[in-house]
């Protein structure tokens, strides 16, 4: 599978399917101290990738908004901008769990005030994830520290998501549910 295939790159002006496919639970998983990188491309081809500071996911399940600073993530932002394409990987460090999201209509807009409230409690949760792993407090807060003023959301319907966490069932499609 080629770098642009895996990043979500392959056909853009596809819709996106109807139907959620998050259930509760991932839903649940999303939004918790994991790791979360989020990757798009240029209509090149050319992959990029940034670390986020959070996630939220609507009521209905249906669209997901990650967190990211714009200077660093500034080739992320340019090749969602050029194309709506992004891949999104969520992996809990403890377990190895791991989703990844796939959409073809993210869009980029700014925070609000509840917003920076998901972010500040981000940054802890993933800070107490990674701390029976060695990982100081400070280590973490450090890694995903940005002005507020930076962050920007990039909000998608996922199109497409898989269970990636290492063994048998890595790559298995995700339905609702299942």
């Amino acid at each position: 599978m080629s770098a642009k295939r895996s990043l979500a790159c392959d056909d853009p002006a596809m819709p996106p399917e109807p139907d959620s496919l998050l259930d509760t639970d991932n839903a649940a998983f999303l939004q918790r101290g994991v790791s979360i990188s989020v990757g798009a491309c240029d209509d090149g081809g050319q992959p990029c990738l940034a670390r986020a500071t959070g996630c939220k996911v609507t009521n209905d399940l249906r669209r997901v908004t990650v967190f990211i600073s714009a200077t660093q993530a500034a080739q992320v932002l340019a090749g969602i901008r050029a194309n709506g394409a992004i891949a999104v990987v969520f992996s809990e460090p403890s377990t190895h769990r791991t989703l990844q999201l796939k959409g073809r209509d993210a869009a980029v807009s700014g925070l609000n005030g509840a917003d920076m409230r998901i972010v500040e409690r981000y940054a802890g949760a993933f800070a107490r994830e990674l701390a029976p792993l060695g990982f100081e407090e400070a280590v973490i807060r450090t890694l995903l520290a940005c002005p507020p003023a930076d962050l920007v959301a990039l909000t998608f319907t996922p199109s497409e998501a898989y269970l990636q966490t290492p063994g048998p069932q890595a790559g298995k499609p995700l339905r609702a549910g299942a």
